[in-house]
């Protein structure tokens, strides 16, 4: 019986990995410190080139 249920316990801890990989992410990927200052710097040259022309 355990070497039944270690078994089973390894093939439903694969399954399940599996179905998690599979599964949509619910986060955002991470974007830097430095990489958002670069963007929010872009995005006021922007603003400020519109507004000038």
């Amino acid at each position: 019986m355990n070497r039944r249920k270690k078994i089973n316990q390894l093939l439903k801890a694969n399954a399940k990995k599996a179905s998690a990989k599979l599964a949509p992410k619910s986060k955002d990927k991470y974007i830097c410190k430095a990489e958002r200052q670069r963007l929010a710097d872009e995005a006021a040259q922007q603003a400020t080139l519109a507004a000038e022309g």
